[in-house]
């Protein structure tokens, strides 16, 4: 809290020096969304490189001047609510004033450029996202607030904590994790019983691109139990998009990659070569959009591509074929294929990347 405190008090100590030599004040952070600020390491993923370049938020600008504002208006906030030791969800800001904010949108990047800015990650802001994410099978444990949590003997699944840092005495007799990426493919998987039936697992989805507590968790799970964690994505160009944030993280939150990637992160399916050794019907797959081809080659440039050839592979199927499929594809072969069938046979012999 201190650590926060001290490096709010220092933005707005420039401010006032600034304004008492009559200059107009700026507010300097990382250019956090230019692919030149990252470099990948194996062991991290995408992270942020030392030195790299700035952008100003200019006081005396119009571009720049109403951002400015938003951003002191957002600190003094995020001050009172560390030092009362209060939290709100980045919901509750934006509905504090919304016709100041405009958005939600503005709220979530100002929220990011004052974690970049002050460099401490943002849950120790006491801003808490709101979570979409969801998490079943053999876990339990102990909210912040004391209440036990067993998403074991839980019929549906249990909405992924909005802070997972407060999470303690987490046990787990799982021998693996699946993330799953669509909320309909959990949801059959849970019908099925999937994480009793093969082995005790635990399963994550964060319904589409993942929030930052799903992320976390993913993290926290990994640091914990250190057992292998797969994923299951649709074998389509925005399917492999959502992998990679879990296992390389993201551009736009990569100066905090340390807290959120899991590089050890296996993709077990739906993998393109996958279509034609189970000889799905040509007539179930969807064609590309434009859309689609411009977000696969734009994965294939990624420096973190060249270290996996494999993916490599996959990927060159998917933009020979201009093919995409979902999950939901191998019910044309049965209705329970992916759990009976598909799941158990790849866990079991090993077909993930």
């Amino acid at each position: 809290s201190s650590e926060v405190l001290e490096a709010i008090e220092n933005v707005i100590e420039g401010v006032l020096q600034s304004l008492a030599q009559n200059k107009a004040p700026v507010l300097t952070l990382a250019n956090r969304t230019d692919w030149r600020n990252i470099e990948f390491k194996d062991s991290v993923g995408l992270q942020m490189i030392p030195g790299c370049t700035a952008k100003q938020i200019r006081s005396d600008s119009p571009q720049s001047a109403k951002r400015f504002a938003l951003m002191l208006k957002i600190l003094s906030m995020i001050y009172k609510m560390v030092q009362s030791n209060t939290y709100a969800t980045k919901r509750d800001i934006y509905y504090s004033d919304t016709l100041l904010f405009g958005s939600q949108s503005v709220v979530d990047q100002i929220i990011n450029d004052i974690s970049c800015m002050l460099k401490i990650p943002r849950r120790s802001h006491h801003v808490l996202s709101t979570t979409k994410g969801f998490v079943a099978g053999n876990l339990s444990y102990t909210e912040e607030d004391g209440t036990k949590v067993n998403c074991t003997c839980s019929a549906t699944a249990v909405t992924v904590p909005s802070n997972v840092q407060g999470i303690k005495n987490l046990t787990s007799r799982a021998k693996f994790i699946l993330i799953v990426e669509k909320d309909a493919t959990f949801q059959r998987l849970l019908d099925d019983d999937f994480f009793n039936k093969v082995s005790p697992c635990i399963m994550i989805t964060g319904r589409g691109i993942p929030d930052l507590n799903t992320r976390l968790l993913v993290r926290k799970l990994w640091d914990s139990f250190q057992i292998p964690i797969f994923t299951l994505m649709d074998a389509d160009p925005h399917g492999v998009e959502i992998l990679c944030v879990y296992k390389y993280g993201s551009v736009s939150m990569s100066f905090e990659a340390h807290h959120l990637t899991v590089p050890s992160i296996k993709w077990l399916g739906l993998l393109p070569s996958d279509l034609e050794r189970l000889n799905i019907c040509k007539d179930a797959l969807i064609p590309f959009t434009k859309q689609d081809e411009n977000k696969l080659a734009s994965i294939q440039k990624r420096p973190y591509i060249a270290c996996q050839p494999l993916w490599k592979k996959e990927l060159e199927i998917m933009a020979a074929s201009k093919l995409k499929a979902e999950i939901q594809v191998l019910t044309s072969l049965s209705s329970d294929y992916l759990s009976r069938v598909y799941l158990p046979n790849k866990l079991q012999f090993g077909g993930w990347l």
